[in-house]
């Protein structure tokens, strides 16, 4: 997991053609004001889920992980906490399921760390990182997040 400021994140990780053009989108004018959904960046290699949501404060976090993509997870307006655990330490709950590239488990309390971002920070999420995301950062408050999976595949 890498955690920076969009700005900053070139020289904090290795840049592959994917992620560059995640990065390009996150940086358009407007990508924040852009209408919930799905966008195609480079087809199946490269897309961007934006969302808006009500963080949450549950009583023990569900993870996930993923195998075929990264997740560039940034904050467009507001903050959440992300919990990180490495992938090893999560108990799966739910086996991965390979068309919707997920599976769910359970991370035992003090075994995670938690992570804020706020807006203009973003996390970068590889499949040997479980993550628990939507957690709220103080009180339940909206937010907006972009979320750009890309293929670990080249």
């Amino acid at each position: 997991m890498i955690v920076s400021d969009l700005e900053h994140i070139e020289r904090q990780a290795f840049v592959t053609p994917g992620l560059e053009k995640a990065l390009e989108f996150l940086r358009r004018p407007g990508a924040g004001a852009l209408p919930d959904g799905k966008y195609e960046i480079d087809g199946e290699r490269t897309f961007a889920i934006v969302q808006r949501y009500e963080t949450i404060t549950p009583a023990a976090p569900n993870f996930e992980a993923h195998r075929k993509y990264l997740d560039v997870q940034f904050m467009a307006s507001g903050a959440e906490v992300i919990g990180w655990a490495p992938l090893g330490g999560m108990a799966v709950t739910e086996v991965y399921d390979g068309g919707k590239d997920v599976c769910f488990g359970a991370v035992p309390a003090g075994g995670w760390t938690p992570v804020r971002l706020e807006a203009g920070q973003l996390a970068v999420l590889y499949p040997e990182d479980a993550h628990s995301p939507r957690l709220a950062a103080g009180a339940p408050a909206p937010v907006t997040k972009i979320v750009v999976k890309v293929s670990v595949q080249l």
